[in-house]
């Protein structure tokens, strides 16, 4: 129902920042509440961050709060994720997935209706 893609992973020394983007298409985007994700290798899926329908609510997870910064713009059909003072750990494939019914706590169950490709994020220390 809603197509996603990422953009904007490459490749950054640590303490350094990137922003990455997930342009959604054919759907209204308001009507979608909005996460992300990345998986490192070697490693399972983890939830990184999540915005709800308008903006208003935002929740992250406790190895990213601080650091990254998760915003959408519904007239752009577009949600970033700032990525600031990246870690070699911060390495992974960062996905961006949607909702049109549930929200945070969903997410955080690693759920959700629609995903994109992903984008690489690898960080050197």
């Amino acid at each position: 129902q809603v197509q996603l893609v990422e953009s904007g992973g490459g490749l950054v020394q640590a303490g350094g920042s990137l922003r990455l983007s997930c342009a959604a298409s054919g759907d209204t985007f308001s009507s979608y509440t909005m996460g992300w994700f990345r998986q490192a290798p070697g490693k399972e899926r983890e939830f990184v961050a999540y915005i709800s329908y308008s903006g208003g609510s935002r929740a992250y997870a406790d190895s990213v709060q601080g650091r990254f910064v998760l915003s959408r713009d519904n007239a752009k059909n577009t949600a970033y994720l700032q990525l600031n003072n990246l870690k070699p750990e911060d390495t992974a494939v960062y996905y961006c997935a949607a909702d049109k019914k549930y929200g945070n706590s969903y997410y955080r169950q690693l759920r959700a209706e629609y995903w994109g490709q992903g984008t690489q994020v690898t960080v050197s220390s």
